[in-house]
C-alpha cells in the first residue's frame, strides 16, 4: 500500500485538470481567428465557401467552449481546495486578472451568442463579422489574464512577504512582471498554430478519404497559411523566451538542457540519457547554440545547475517536454513551408498523399507540443509554487480526501471527453457539407 500524500494527490488531480483544459482553452483561444479570417476572405472575395467555413468551424467551437467552461470552472475550485496557502498570497496580489478573466469570458460568450443566431440577418456581411471581434478580443483577453497568473507564478512581483505578512501590494506590477510579455506571446502564438494545425488535419483527413470538392482545399490553404505563419512567431518568441530565461529562471534553462557546469561556447544538448553521475550520453550536441539562444552570442557564459542547491533543482525529465516541444515545433514549421511552398509553385501537387498524411499527424502533435510545454512550464519551476517565495509543498492542502476528488475528477473528464468528442461526431456527420453546399447550390 502506498502511504497517502496530500501534496502528491494534489498535483496530480491540478496536473489532470490543466492537461485536460489546455486541449479545450487552446482552442477556445485560436479558433475564433480562423473564423474571422474565413469569413473576411468570403466578404472580401464574395465566396460562399469561405462563408460556409466560418459558419461550420463556429458550430464547433462553441461545444469547446462548453467544455472549457466546465474545466475552468474545476480549476478555479480546486485553486482553492489545494492550494489554500498559495492562494492566501495570490488572493491578494494577482486576483485582480482570475476576476478580469471572468469578465473576458462574459464578454466572449454574450457575442458568440449573437454571432451565432444572426447569420444572413444583415444586407452588409461586414456588420456580422464586426459582431466576431468582441469573440476573439473576448478569447485572447481570457487567455491573457489566465497566462499572467502563471507568469506572476514564476516572477512574483508586486508585494513584500516581511514575516508572513503582505505589504506593499500591487496588482498591476504583479500581473506585468517580467514573465508576462514572452509568455503571454507564446501562449498566443501557439494557440493559432495548434489551432490552425488541428483544422487542417481534418481537412487533409477528409481530402485522403476521397473529399474532393473545392471547399475543402480552400479549408486546407487557409488553416495551412496560418500554421505556416504562427509557426515562424512562435519560433522567434521561443528563442526570446529562452533569453527570459537565461536572465530570470537560469535553473530552468539549465535543467532543460542538462547544462551542469557554469561555462561559455555552452552546447545544445538534444535527446539523450543521463547516468547516475548525471553524464550525458547518447544525445546530439549542437556547439555554441546554448549560449546564442541564452544570450544571441556563441561565447556567452550559460550558468548551470551548480550554482543551486540540489535541493532546489528542477527534476531534470523537463529536458525532455522541452525537446518534444522545440522538435514538434520545428516539424509543424517545415511541413507547413512545404505545403504553402508547393502551393505556391502552382505546378507541384500540394495534395499528394504523403504531405496530407504528414499535415494529418500535425494536428495531434501539435496539441502533444501544447501539453509538453505546460509541463515543462509548471516542472520546471519546481520545487517552487511560487519561486522564491513558496514551495509546492507549503503551498498544498493537508486534507485526508484528494484522492477521492481525484477519482472524481477523472470521472467527470472521462465524461466530457466523451461527450465532446460524440456531439461533434454527431453534429458534422449528420449535416455534411456536401448536403450544405448542394442546399445553397455551391459547386
Amino acid at each position: 500500500m502506498f502511504d497517502y500524500d496530500p501534496v502528491l494527490y494534489s498535483r496530480i488531480l491540478t496536473g489532470l485538470t490543466l492537461a485536460f483544459h489546455t486541449i479545450f482553452s487552446t482552442l477556445g483561444v485560436g479558433i475564433p481567428l480562423l473564423i474571422a479570417l474565413a469569413e473576411w476572405i468570403g466578404i472580401r472575395r464574395k465566396d460562399e465557401h469561405y462563408h460556409l467555413l466560418a459558419r461550420r468551424w463556429a458550430r464547433g467551437y462553441i461545444i469547446t467552449v462548453a467544455v472549457g467552461v466546465v474545466t475552468g470552472t474545476a480549476i478555479a475550485l480546486q485553486l482553492s481546495l489545494l492550494w489554500p496557502k498559495f492562494m492566501q498570497v495570490a488572493g491578494q496580489t494577482i486576483s485582480l486578472p482570475l476576476f478580469l478573466e471572468t469578465f473576458a469570458f462574459f464578454f466572449e460568450a454574450i457575442f458568440l451568442g449573437i454571432y451565432l443566431y444572426t447569420w444572413d440577418r444583415f444586407k452588409n456581411r461586414l456588420y456580422h463579422l464586426l459582431l466576431l471581434i468582441p469573440v476573439a478580443l473576448g478569447a485572447t483577453l481570457s487567455g491573457f489574464f489566465i497566462t499572467t497568473v502563471n507568469a506572476f507564478m514564476n516572477a512574483p512581483l508586486g508585494f513584500k512577504l516581511e514575516n508572513g505578512v503582505l505589504t506593499g501590494i500591487n496588482p498591476v506590477l504583479a500581473m506585468f512582471n517580467p514573465a508576462t510579455p514572452t509568455k503571454m506571446a507564446h501562449v498566443l502564438s501557439s494557440a493559432y498554430l495548434t489551432s490552425a494545425c488541428v483544422i487542417a488535419a481534418i481537412t487533409a483527413f477528409m481530402i485522403l478519404k476521397g473529399k474532393q470538392h473545392v471547399y475543402y482545399k480552400k479549408a486546407l490553404h487557409l488553416s495551412m497559411t496560418v500554421a505556416f505563419v504562427c509557426a515562424l512567431s512562435t519560433a522567434v518568441i521561443g528563442d526570446l523566451s529562452g533569453k527570459y530565461l537565461a536572465e530570470y529562471q537560469p535553473e530552468k534553462l539549465a535543467a532543460a538542457e542538462w547544462h551542469f557546469e557554469t561555462t561559455k561556447e555552452a552546447s545544445l544538448i538534444l535527446g539523450g540519457i543521463l547516468d547516475e553521475n548525471n553524464d550525458v550520453k547518447y544525445a546530439l550536441e549542437i556547439p555554441y547554440a546554448l549560449s546564442i539562444l541564452a544570450h544571441a552570442t556563441p561565447d556567452a557564459e550559460v550558468i548551470g545547475l551548480e550554482e543551486y542547491p540540489k535541493e532546489e533543482w528542477p527534476p531534470l525529465i523537463v529536458h525532455y517536454f522541452f525537446d518534444l516541444m522545440v522538435g514538434i515545433g520545428m516539424f509543424l514549421a517545415i511541413i507547413s513551408f512545404i505545403y504553402v511552398f508547393m502551393k505556391w509553385r502552382k505546378k507541384a501537387n500540394e495534395l499528394n498523399r504523403p504531405l496530407l498524411w504528414f499535415i494529418v499527424s500535425s494536428g495531434p502533435l501539435a496539441m502533444l507540443a501544447i501539453e509538453a510545454g505546460w509541463f515543462f512550464t509548471e516542472e520546471g519551476r519546481q520545487p517552487w509554487i511560487l519561486r522564491g517565495y513558496m514551495t509546492t509543498a507549503e503551498g498544498a492542502t493537508s486534507s485526508g480526501y484528494v484522492d477521492i476528488m481525484l477519482y472524481l475528477f477523472i470521472g467527470l473528464y472521462l465524461i466530457l471527453a466523451i461527450s465532446a468528442v460524440t456531439v461533434l461526431r454527431r453534429t458534422f456527420k449528420a449535416n455534411p457539407a456536401e448536403r450544405e453546399l448542394d442546399k445553397r447550390g455551391m459547386e
